[in-house]
């Protein structure tokens, strides 16, 4: 991070832990950071052929939103309604609600009304910073309709100035053309769907649900083989209603990342830290079921696994297009500091993408995405509640906002 124009007798201890540049400056040439650092050590003679004078701003890579399903249709507030009143996630499920309802209303839809109701959503994540987002598949569950997600996602690089990362979900939920035989269905996602996504180059990374109403750590891992096979990294929802051994099974294959772990234990925790596989966050599903076990933070840290932070945007558990406010329940509800915050929307989610050597970070060489904030401390850009402080955004070294 680094504050422009630094007024002297700026706090110090602001956000200590991220490498704070007081009075820096950033320049970059064709969209690649090519200075960052005190304004004073500026190489002598340097014009510019565009200058923003900051005065006092801080500047952070822009955020990454690392885990979401933002192309979907319709809603499942109806589903809400059961929660109120009583319904587990589990129990809506397995009556056909959840997931499967997102998927009749995708298999339903366009790829036109799927793209522009993902552009609301989209354009509400980029004004609050967010230059690079992952988008996952699954809400189609065979292979025209997930190939479609994976197209809608793809072509919102196209329509805005952010950076797009795309996973194949296939092993989501089992469809109900499936008839109950999760067997099968793995089978058919690895010997047919696995192969034509990758075939059409619409994936960067392969994702699992690993859970009881999903599928289970052996069915996983046959599709893990398979990605691999196929030269593509893996990642996993894990651990996030059971501890299904989720998270030591997505090191186990040197996933880029286990998502969710709440139930996590220690056994899993130090497999992650031995593999570097990221640990993501995410408080909104956390918050909208209403879940009493938060992830093993302290076990995270203590075995040195990056935390990433991210909305998990979608239509059932986690409706949320507010990366400011997943932040903020990341400290509230899990216990993370200011700084490990900023680092989970920044280093640890590019991490997660497998990105850490072109995003999350403001060093020579890295994309020139920058997120501009009016704030006097760092910790003031995700502390007020629905105030979203961002001066500018900037993707590829040009201002978007």
């Amino acid at each position: 991070m680094t504050q422009a124009g630094a007024q002297p007798g700026a706090d110090p201890a602001a956000c200590a832990g991220l490498g704070v540049i007081r009075d820096g400056a950033i320049g970059s040439i064709d969209g690649r950071i090519a200075f960052a650092g005190r304004r004073a050590d500026l190489p002598a003679g340097t014009a510019a052929r565009d200058t923003i004078r900051l005065d006092g701003q801080w500047i952070t890579p822009g955020f990454i939103d690392c885990h979401t399903h933002i192309v979907y249709a319709g809603n499942r507030a109806a589903e809400w309604e059961m929660r109120l009143g009583g319904a587990s996630y589990q129990d809506i499920a397995r009556a056909g609600g959840g997931i499967l309802s997102s998927v009749q209303a995708v298999r339903a839809a366009s790829e036109e009304s799927l793209r522009e109701q993902a552009l609301v959503r989209l354009d509400r994540l980029m004004a609050e910073g967010v230059t690079t987002l992952e988008a996952k598949s699954g809400y189609g569950l065979d292979t025209a309709n997930e190939l479609k997600l994976l197209r809608v996602a793809r072509s919102l690089g196209d329509e805005r100035a952010v950076r797009l990362v795309t996973s194949f979900l296939g092993a989501h939920a089992l469809p109900p053309e499936a008839a109950g035989d999760r067997d099968a269905f793995i089978a058919r996602i690895c010997t047919e769907m696995l192969p034509a996504v990758a075939a059409a180059g619409l994936a960067d990374a392969v994702d699992g649900f690993c859970e009881g109403i999903a599928f289970s750590p052996e069915q996983i891992e046959r599709v893990f083989n398979a990605a691999r096979a196929l030269g593509l990294p893996v990642k996993l929802h894990a651990d996030q209603l059971t501890n299904g051994g989720g998270a030591a099974l997505a090191a186990r294959h040197g996933a880029l990342s286990a998502d969710h772990v709440e139930y996590t234990d220690e056994a899993g925790a130090a497999a992650m830290g031995a593999a570097g596989t990221v640990a993501v966050l995410l408080p909104g599903a956390f918050y909208m079921l209403r879940e009493r076990q938060a992830p093993p933070v302290e076990t995270f840290r203590r075995y040195g696994v990056g935390m990433a932070v991210s909305t998990d945007c979608n239509p059932g558990t986690a409706p949320l297009v507010s990366l400011l406010l997943a932040m903020h329940m990341a400290a509230t509800l899990f216990g993370l500091t200011v700084d490990e915050v900023l680092k989970g929307v920044t280093f640890e989610a590019a991490r997660a993408l497998g990105l850490s050597d072109t995003i999350g970070s403001l060093e020579v060489g890295r994309a020139c995405d920058l997120a501009i904030w009016s704030v006097g401390r760092p910790a003031e850009i995700f502390h007020i509640l629905g105030h979203n402080p961002l001066f500018a955004r900037v993707f590829a070294g040009n201002v978007t906002a």
